[in-house]
């Protein structure tokens, strides 16, 4: 079986934003990782291969510097990475971000697509469905318990109302939710095999971006807290306050 998770290089959650020419990020001083759900796309995806047989490839757009996130993929377990090199990856809409990856993922052909249901930069969400209706294959969202059988398979999704469950034939997308596995750490085994598994660098053949930012500001500081009191008699001073300043009550 050939499986395939696309994963996107973010910055780490602790990156301190500053805004640089009214337009983008100042991203000098940022430190990068793999998205979390995508790390749960990836461990389905060595899981997957495990239990049927195949090759796990990781594909990421990016530039070449994302080829650290995807020896970390590769030393947990997956066989090859593929690095969509792009200039502009990090300002990249959803709609040329997916053309790429669709364009990416019909060559490579395989039967199952695993990403994560967001990436933890921009929350969007709409890629994985995106891909999947431009290659016309199945695609079920926020997966949280997977079973492949006989080019079919059955998923469980999570929602507002409950879990609902599909079944759906191969090829699909699926995009993994927490829940569906706890990715596993690199061993020194894995890591330095990594080194010697294959890295492609490709052009990233994407359409240009129909959305234009136009200005970039980042929120207004909080104002400070204060202190209403000490003890119970601070209670009528600070329901008030919560009544009629923060009016949450």
């Amino acid at each position: 079986m050939k499986i395939v998770a696309c994963i996107k290089r973010v910055p780490t959650t602790d990156a301190q934003t500053r805004v640089a020419g009214g337009t983008a990020l100042d991203s000098g001083s940022f430190q990068y990782m793999t998205s979390f759900y995508d790390e749960i796309a990836v461990e389905e995806a060595i899981r997957t291969r495990e239990a049927h047989e195949g090759e796990v490839t990781v594909v990421t757009i990016g530039p070449s510097e994302a080829s650290k996130e995807l020896r970390e993929c590769i030393a947990k377990g997956a066989d090859r990475g593929v690095i969509l090199t792009d200039a502009d990856w990090s300002g990249r809409d959803c709609l040329s971000t997916a053309r790429a990856l669709a364009a990416q993922l019909e060559e490579l052909a395989p039967q199952i697509v695993f990403m994560g249901k967001v990436a933890t930069d921009r929350d969007n969400a709409a890629v994985g469905p995106m891909v999947a209706t431009m290659l016309g294959w199945s695609c079920v969202t926020n997966v949280v318990d997977l079973e492949l059988s006989d080019g079919a398979g059955k998923a469980k999704r999570e929602t507002e109302h409950g879990i609902e469950t599909h079944e759906f034939t191969l090829p699909a997308v699926i995009t993994c939710d927490k829940g569906l596995n706890e990715p596993r750490y690199a061993g020194l085994k894995g890591i330095m095999a990594a080194k010697k598994k294959p890295l492609d660098e490709l052009a990233c053949a994407a359409p240009e971006s129909q959305v234009t930012v136009c200005e970039l500001t980042l929120p207004a500081p909080r104002a400070e807290g204060r202190i209403v009191g000490e003890g119970v008699e601070a209670v009528p001073a600070l329901i008030d306050a919560l009544r009629n300043e923060a009016q949450v009550l």
